[in-house]
């Protein structure tokens, strides 16, 4: 089979291309790649730690609303000189005490509580990096799953490359020992198969590549065959629903909308601390010999409520504002551009899903139609009537048309994965578990933009240009009315001289017995219509066992000729040109045929033929 998937397939696939549905695809083995990437990816493990560390910073925070309690103790001895007492006169004692301090925040222009608002949404910024870490994580995971599919396909298709090949080489190189082909055509046939064995060097090569990457990612090999379906469904009807889905749910648009709030969060923080005042109540208990270095004091209790309000420092509040309003704007452009790079995203990862369902229809015809050239060359070539540069070519074309259709093969299945990921679904699609988050996916459940959403960022697709194939196909038409009504002889051409009315033939009598004999396999009565000089390319003796092979084999042959028509070259030179129909017991063909014909005597013979 030259491809995994029917025209029925393809049907299917672009339908569901087209409109989506809420069922899960089923492909164990991607599923499972998938799930270790998201596990043991180090990018993924990163964001977990770094949601983790933002979830203490809150509780670092929220501890400055509490009161602080201090526990203190000290033992020493102090001394002093006093001036005014008499010479060298010092007093001195001894002290111990303990203390216990407590310390409550009252007012600070809600400085605390905006900072606590600011590492809320930090979280939720490393929450969504984390969402989108895991989505990434797992379309890597998908392409490279996909990738190995790929190359693994390819090379069985180098392989089936060089077998042909190899087998067109040995046939010529059998000839050529038996004294019946050309040493040409098996250097040209010795080329062909060095660069189909050096396409199959490439593409194993290539599997080797894309299968280390799969280890990289996965850190396991990849499994030994594909083993489910297509992501091809709960894919968006439209454009524009596609996009729409990955503007609302992309984790990276989320992340920005939050680091836009967390940013001004942290600008109402400094205006707080930058014009409001610092209240606190503070009491003070202990006791102890000496107690604060006080002769004779046991105990001391107190209690009081402080005020700190700073007045001026030198302009550095406005400016670290002004800063701050600068870092907000920043966030709402880097808002608009994750929009902006997501909406691109989606857009050409939905139209690809277009464009690549429709190629593989088409590239499907491509390989059937060229499929049966190859093969009709193959025995054509086999009884003379191709050369072997149309077989080597045909063969090459056939090589490249395959590897065109399974290439879009497989950009299908990753377009399918883009699609999804880009409206944060893929995970869910291949029902993946994410490691555990410490409770940050319920804080963001029922999570909305709002109106921090972006705001220079178009929530539609980029219009599709049409094609107009019917308009295509009539300006085809006229060019080749034109040409019909308008031929235009070769400019090098030298201008032919008519031959005169009474030098016109007719030689269809020689080209049905010519038919004829070929029908009746009469070997000898077919050669003598050839002239005895008669060389075609591949050497009159090889010519002349492939038509003996071709009379030889089993089974009846019917050769039909239609409408025969004779030009008359030159006096001694004619050209028959006419429709033949070729049958056999393993082959059938059509083809317009020419002959060449010279006049030796009384009698005319071929010098030359051709398929136009």
């Amino acid at each position: 089979m030259h491809a995994a998937r029917t025209p029925a397939a393809l049907a299917a696939i672009l339908f569901l291309a087209l409109a989506g549905s809420p069922a899960r695809a089923d492909d164990p083995a991607l599923r499972e790649a998938a799930q270790k990437a998201i596990t043991t990816n180090p990018d993924v493990t990163a964001r977990l730690n770094a949601l983790r560390a933002a979830v203490n910073e809150i509780d670092v925070a929220r501890g400055g609303l509490y009161p602080r309690v201090d526990l203190s103790a000290s033992v020493g001895r102090d001394s002093d000189r006093i001036t005014g007492r008499r010479p060298n006169e010092s007093d001195s004692l001894t002290r111990n005490g303990v203390a216990l301090s407590v310390n409550q925040l009252l007012w600070d222009g809600k400085a605390t509580y905006r900072e606590i608002e600011r590492l809320g949404h930090a979280r939720l910024v490393r929450w969504f990096e984390f969402v989108d870490a895991t989505e990434q994580a797992a379309l890597e995971a998908a392409r490279a799953y996909y990738d190995v599919q790929r190359y693994r396909r390819l090379v069985e298709l180098a392989e089936d490359n060089y077998v042909q090949h190899k087998y067109t080489y040995d046939q010529l190189q059998s000839r050529v020992k038996a004294g019946v082909g050309r040493g040409v055509d098996m250097e040209q046939a010795s080329a062909r198969l060095s660069l189909a064995e050096s396409n199959l060097t490439t593409e194993v090569a290539n599997l080797h590549d894309v299968s280390a990457r799969y280890e990289r990612l996965i850190g396991a090999p990849p499994p030994a065959a594909r083993t489910g379906d297509p992501l091809n469904q709960g894919v968006a009807a439209s454009d524009d629903e596609a996009v729409r889905i990955a503007l609302a749910g992309n984790a990276g648009i989320s992340a920005a909308v939050e680091n836009l709030r967390a940013t001004r969060a942290q600008v109402e923080s400094r205006e707080g601390l930058a014009w409001q005042p610092k209240v606190e109540a503070r009491v003070r208990s202990g006791g102890g010999k000496n107690f604060d270095g006080v002769d004779g004091q046991k105990r001391d209790t107190a209690a009081e409520v402080s005020l700190s309000w700073n007045l001026f420092n030198g302009g550095s509040d406005r400016a670290r504002i002004r800063q701050y309003g600068d870092l907000l704007n920043q966030a709402a452009d880097q808002r608009d551009k994750a929009c902006r790079d997501v909406r691109q995203t989606a857009a050409i990862a939905r139209n690809d899903l277009r464009k690549l369902a429709a190629q593989l229809e088409q590239l499907d015809r491509n390989v059937l139609s060229i499929l049966k050239a190859r093969d009709a060359y193959r025995q054509q070539f086999e009884i003379g009537q191709r050369n072997l540069l149309d077989l080597l070519n045909a063969e090459n074309e056939l090589y490249t048309a395959r590897r065109s259709y399974t290439g879009a093969e497989y950009d299908l299945d990753i377009a399918y994965a883009r699609v999804h990921a880009s409206g944060n679904r893929l995970v869910q699609a291949l029902g993946l578990v994410r490691p555990d988050d410490g409770g940050s996916a319920q804080a963001a459940q029922g999570w909305d933009a709002g109106s921090d959403g972006a705001q220079r960022c178009p929530a539609s697709a980029t219009a599709l240009v049409p094609v107009d194939k019917t308009a295509l196909d009539a300006r085809a038409a006229a060019m080749q009315s034109a040409a019909r009504t308008q031929p235009v002889a070769p400019a090098s051409a030298p201008e032919a001289r008519p031959l005169p009315a009474s030098a016109a033939i007719d030689l269809s009598p020689q080209v049905r017995d010519w038919a004829a004999a070929w029908s009746a396999k009469d070997f000898e009565r077919y050669k003598a219509f050839y002239a005895a000089d008669y060389a075609p390319a591949q050497g009159r003796a090889a010519w002349v066992a492939a038509r003996q092979r071709a009379l030889a084999k089993p089974g009846a042959i019917t050769v039909a000729v239609e409408a025969v028509q004779t030009t008359l070259l030159a006096p001694d030179r004619a050209e028959t040109r006419f429709s033949q129909a070729y049958g056999s017991q393993d082959f059938s063909d059509r083809a317009d045929k020419v002959l060449t014909w010279k006049r030796e005597g009384s009698r005319w013979v071929i010098v030359g033929e051709s398929n136009r």
